[in-house]
């Protein structure tokens, strides 16, 4: 964390529960950001290169690294943008798109804020965006692993009953529900040099997962937020998320005078122990994460 009064920030995650293994990944992604502020770019272009190239390895669970889901053949993902230039965008349950983040970024110059399903992919197809690519071996492994740790004695997702999945399940599959399963989210914020705030994040969903669910990261003010004093980007299972609002309620705290590493426990206070969560976030003087497991992430300031 930094008390810096000038120049630019940028912290970036792959999800909290990634391995600390993938912190390369997220150091990478960083960098890109950091090459679009020392280019042209302003700080929404940079945290758009983070989340882009976190989409581009396959390690995290986001553009092509996506989970399956438990039918073993769907793909459902959310992005979103957001700066205080007043842009804001948002993608939700998209299949065919290889980056939602470019999508999300798209959909910001529309007259919507969020698209979601068929319409967006349609709107991918007219912009010319890449489609999505072929199911990989490293995801039918990773579904395959998923499959082989069926325990029906363990809960599915912290807090939540089961027995809700096996009575409004939706997929033309049986219901099988794994013990624990991705629900990571990759994430960036960024302050620019000349004081602008954004924030960006792409997921590859939950799984297990109801068809066509949508977690926090599409949703403003949950997994996402960007205002005039900073921006903050949530990870972890979206349904815990958005009942606190989480990313909007930790600025609130900033707006309060809260220092930041103290604004990102209480928001990690809020959720339960059990849930995987995590929070970065900048503001005018620091930049910082906090999260209750371990949470790959880079931090970069100019000196």
């Amino acid at each position: 964390m930094s008390n810096k009064q000038h120049g630019f920030a940028i912290v970036v995650h792959g999800g909290a529960g990634e391995p600390l293994d993938f912190t390369d990944g997220v150091e990478h992604a960083a960098a890109q950001a950091r090459r679009e502020l020392t280019g042209a770019g302003d700080a929404l272009d940079a945290a758009i290169a983070a989340v882009l190239a976190l989409e581009e390895d396959p390690r995290f669970n986001a553009g092509t690294g996506s989970v399956l889901g438990l039918d073993g053949a769907t793909i459902e993902m959310d992005a979103s943008i957001m700066d205080t230039r007043g842009r804001l965008g948002a993608v939700a349950a998209v299949r065919n798109v290889r980056n939602p983040i470019l999508l999300a970024r798209a959909i910001a110059d529309t007259p919507h804020m969020l698209l979601a399903g068929e319409g967006a992919e349609r709107l991918a197809r007219a912009l010319g965006l890449e489609p999505g690519r072929p199911i990989t071996d490293e995801q039918r492994e990773k579904h395959r692993k998923l499959l082989k740790e069926l325990a029906g004695s363990v809960p599915v997702m912290p807090g939540i009953d089961k027995h809700l999945f096996e009575r409004f399940w939706n997929y033309k599959t049986p219901l099988q529900l794994p013990p624990g399963a991705a629900h990571d989210t990759v994430g960036a914020v960024v302050r620019g040099p000349d004081g602008h705030f954004a924030v960006a994040g792409s997921t590859g969903g939950s799984s297990p997962s109801l068809l066509g669910r949508v977690g926090d990261t599409a949703l403003v003010g949950s997994g996402f937020y960007a205002g005039p004093l900073g921006a903050v980007a949530a990870t972890g299972i979206g349904e815990h998320i958005m009942r606190h609002m989480l990313a909007r309620t930790v600025y609130g705290y900033i707006e309060q005078g809260m220092p930041l590493q103290q604004a990102l426990q209480r928001g990690i206070d809020l959720i339960d122990k059990d849930a995987d969560t995590g929070l970065i976030a900048v503001t005018k003087t620091e930049a910082a994460s906090c999260s209750n497991t371990h949470m790959p992430t880079a931090i970069i300031e100019n000196q």
